[in-house]
């Protein structure tokens, strides 16, 4: 299982990466993290100059889950998983 985030966007024009290799020992709450996400959902349009915007990927043993979030969609279960994210790498 990996999770990887990209943040690309703002003044700067700049990326960030983060990436979640979590062990076996803790795949149920990355699930859940996972499934927790409205991955099919459609997305507002993006409004406003220098916006980050967030691409997500996840793969899983169910598959692989794709998408890209403006700054207004990161909240939710979105930011618990990329919060997760971001802390697992630090």
């Amino acid at each position: 299982m990996v999770v990887s985030v990209v943040r690309s966007g703002g003044i700067a024009g700049l990326r960030r990466r983060w990436r979640a290799a979590p062990p076996e020992a803790e795949a149920a709450r990355w699930v859940a993290l996972i499934d927790r996400c409205p991955w099919d959902a459609s997305s507002p349009p993006a409004r406003g100059a220098d916006r980050y915007v967030w691409s997500i990927h996840a793969r899983t043993p169910d598959g692989d889950c794709r998408r890209e979030l403006t700054d207004a969609e990161m909240r939710g279960a979105w930011r618990e998983l990329v919060d997760a994210v971001r802390a697992a790498e630090a």
